[in-house]
C-alpha cells in the first residue's frame, strides 16, 4: 500500500521523578540526604531513511510514544535515561506541524532528522537541594513531562526524473522497459494510481531514478481527480519527461493535450514552468507519430524525441538524453548553491 500523507500524534517520554532520600545506615551518624535524579524522557525523533518507499507503516499507527526516564532511588542512585524513539520515513518527507501549518523540515536527503517531540527532563533528587543552611532538604522535583504534537507527515516522491503526460500516454509502460519496475499496466486511464519509482542502468556507473507520476487531467491545479495528490510529486523531479500519445483513445488533439498538462504544471507551481523538460511522442508504431513530432516541435521550437516502449525504438538515445539532461541541471543547481553562499558570506561581511 502506498501511503503519502498521514496525520500522528508524538508524544515524548516523561522525565523520571527525582527521589527524597536520607542516608540510615548502622554506624552512620548525620547520614543526611541521598535521592537521586530521575532519568531524562526519550524523545521522538523521525529519520529519513533510504529505502523506506511511503508511509504505510503510519496509516493505522497515529500515535508514536517515547518511553519514560526511570525514577531516582536512594543511594544516590540516578534512575536511566530512555532511549528516543526513531521512526523512519522515506527520503522527501515533509514534517509539518499540523497546528499552524509550519513546515518544521524537510527530510530530503538520506539520513536527515527531526526532533519531533523532546522527551521531559528529569526531576532532581533532594541531594540537589542540600545547602550550608539546609542539610536535611525534604524537597524533590517531578519529572517534566515530554513534548506532544500533532504532525502532518508528506511524501514528495524523489526522483531523478519525472514521467507525466496524460492517462494512457504509456508512461508506466516505459518506465517497465527501463528499469526493474514492474508498475500496473492496462489499456485503460488511470492504471496508476500512485507514483512508481525505477532505477534506469546507464552503465556500471552511471544511474537514475525515474518516476512515473500518475495521469493528470485538465483542471488537476485546482484539484480536480486526484490533482494535488499526483502534482506535489512533480516538484522533486529534476528532469520532467513529458509523453504525449499520438492517438489518442478520446480521439482528442495530442497538440492540445501537451498544451493542457504544460498549463497544469504552471499554475500549480510556476517554477515547473522552467524545469528542464523533454518532450518525447510514444507509441511509434502509430500511425501519425511522425507527425505530431513535426507539430510539437514547431509548437515549442524544442527538441521532440520519438520512441515506442512496445518495440524499443528510441530507448537508447532517450536514456543517453535523459542522463545529459540531468548532468547539466546538477551543474546548474550546484553554481546556483555556490553562488548563493557566496552571496551570504559577502552581506554577513557587509553587515559588519
Amino acid at each position: 500500500m502506498f501511503v503519502d500523507r498521514v496525520k500522528i500524534e508524538a508524544i515524548a517520554g516523561r522525565g523520571g521523578h527525582g527521589c527524597m532520600s536520607f542516608r540510615r545506615e548502622k554506624y552512620v551518624s548525620r547520614g543526611g540526604p541521598d535521592g537521586g535524579d530521575g532519568g531524562h524522557g526519550g524523545s521522538v525523533i523521525i529519520v529519513a531513511k533510504k529505502g523506506v518507499n511511503s508511509l504505510a507503516e503510519f496509516a493505522h499507527r497515529h500515535h508514536i510514544r517515547g518511553a519514560n526516564g526511570a525514577n531516582g532511588q536512594g543511594s544516590k542512585k540516578h534512575g536511566a535515561c530512555a532511549d528516543d524513539t526513531i521512526v523512519h520515513v522515506p527520503p522527501g518527507t515533509v514534517i509539518i506541524d499540523a497546528a499552524n501549518k509550519i513546515v518544521i523540515k524537510d527530510l530530503s536527503k538520506d539520513g536527515d532528522s527531526v526532533i519531533a517531540a523532546k522527551g521531559g527532563k528529569r526531576g532532581r533528587g533532594n541531594t540537589r537541594f542540600k545547602s550550608s543552611t539546609n542539610q536535611a532538604p525534604r524537597k524533590a522535583t517531578q519529572g517534566e513531562p515530554g513534548e506532544m504534537k500533532v504532525l502532518i507527515l508528506e511524501l514528495k516522491v524523489i526522483a531523478d526524473v519525472g514521467v507525466i503526460g496524460l492517462p494512457n500516454a504509456g508512461k508506466s509502460t516505459l518506465l517497465s522497459r527501463l528499469s526493474a519496475a514492474r508498475p500496473e499496466i492496462a489499456d485503460y486511464p488511470f492504471t496508476t494510481k500512485y507514483p512508481n519509482l525505477g532505477q534506469v542502468d546507464i552503465d556500471l556507473d552511471r544511474s537514475f531514478i525515474m518516476a512515473d507520476i500518475p495521469g493528470l487531467i485538465e483542471g488537476a491545479a485546482d484539484g480536480v481527480g486526484l490533482g494535488h495528490d499526483f502534482l506535489k510529486h512533480i516538484e522533486r523531479a529534476g528532469v520532467l519527461v513529458h509523453l504525449v500519445e499520438p492517438m489518442p483513445m478520446d480521439q482528442s488533439d495530442p497538440i492540445e493535450n501537451y498544451r493542457s498538462i504544460r498549463k497544469e504544471l504552471v499554475q500549480y507551481n510556476e517554477a515547473l514552468g522552467v524545469r528542464p523538460e523533454l518532450i518525447v511522442v510514444s507509441k511509434a508504431e502509430l500511425p501519425g507519430a511522425d507527425e505530431i513530432v513535426s507539430q510539437l516541435k514547431e509548437e515549442t521550437g524544442g527538441e521532440v524525441m520519438l520512441i515506442s516502449a512496445v518495440t524499443g525504438q528510441g530507448l537508447p538515445p532517450l536514456v543517453n538524453r535523459i542522463d545529459q539532461m540531468i548532468t547539466e541541471h546538477r551543474k546548474v543547481l550546484e553554481e546556483e548553491e555556490s553562488k548563493a553562499k557566496a552571496d551570504a558570506i559577502a552581506e554577513a561581511q557587509a553587515s559588519e
